[in-house]
């Protein structure tokens, strides 16, 4: 989920659909209350841990943790050298992972086709939106954090894109790099309001609305393909400190792609990522 975080267009909300962890992350993420404190202090730190479902939470926020400073570096040395050969190895992925959600709805009707297709809609629009100017207000930044993060763990939309596109992403990455701790204070405070309050929202509707809300899900994957297709004719960019960010592009043939296409390793890799989600599947169901 961290190195896949740091792809701008891949979601690591769509790595925990595939992994099979998404609704336990959810769940877990609900268990975090004031009542759960309180448990602490009647009961006992081992009656908080279980009822936090804290070993679960402990290992994956560790394994993104580890990932950014490891994983992510190397992903990102291989989305500045080779990005086609990255994106056609994630959009294989992500496709599969269309398959692998929508077969976890138990029957399709109107409704769930529906939603399946507002799901789709409403993310390629999202991948189509022009960034905003960089803004650094601390109340637009609080909802900035704030709704990164949901995006972050809705599978298909990712919250770097949306940093981008509410034109936060350069005002947080030089706070960062300055240290800047009120700023990092504010956007973290607006992170975990969303996690928490967009988590309650998303248990919800797994409990009432159970088939609607994975075909919803598996509409936000099919939107997302626009965003991580391989091959792509910038159109503008612009520069956020270090980095540098396409503000227009357009999605190509390969065969009309000026420069080594890469076909043949790019289907290669892409075969590669789509198998790897039913190999992730046939271990899980051993265990």
């Amino acid at each position: 989920m961290g190195a896949a975080d740091v792809v701008p267009g891949v979601s690591g909300g769509t790595i925990a659909f595939i992994s099979g962890i998404y609704e336990e992350l959810i769940l877990s993420i609900n268990n975090i209350n004031l009542n759960l404190f309180k448990t602490w202090k009647k009961e006992g730190f081992k009656v908080f841990w279980k009822q936090l479902n804290g070993n679960f939470l402990l290992a994956l926020f560790l394994g993104i943790f580890i990932s950014l400073f490891s994983l992510a570096t190397l992903v990102s040395w291989l989305l500045e050298n080779h990005p086609i050969l990255v994106w056609s190895f994630f959009f294989g992925l992500v496709a599969a992972s269309i398959f692998f959600v929508g077969k976890e709805i138990k029957k399709w009707n109107v409704a769930t086709m529906t939603f399946f297709l507002a799901g789709a809609i409403i993310a390629y629009f999202i991948t189509t939106l022009p960034p905003n100017e960089n803004i650094e207000s601390l109340p637009y930044l609080f909802l900035s954090g704030a709704l990164a993060v949901c995006a972050m763990i809705l599978p298909g939309i990712s919250g770097a894109f949306i940093l981008v596109l509410l034109g936060s992403y350069k005002t947080i990455l030089d706070a960062v790099h300055e240290r800047n701790i009120v700023t990092i204070a504010i956007v973290a405070l607006g992170a975990i309001f969303g996690l928490l309050s967009f988590a309650r929202l998303l248990k919800w509707m797994f409990k009432k609305y159970h088939d609607i809300t994975l075909a919803l899900l598996t509409g936000f994957i099919l939107g997302s393909l626009n965003k991580i297709w391989p091959w792509k004719k910038v159109l503008e960019a612009k520069t956020f400190g270090e980095k540098v960010i396409t503000i227009k592009e357009k999605n190509i043939s390969p065969f009309a792609f000026e420069g080594d296409n890469q076909l043949l390793w790019a289907v290669v890799l892409a075969i590669i990522g789509f198998s790897l989600i039913f190999i992730l599947e046939r271990a899980a169901a051993k265990k």
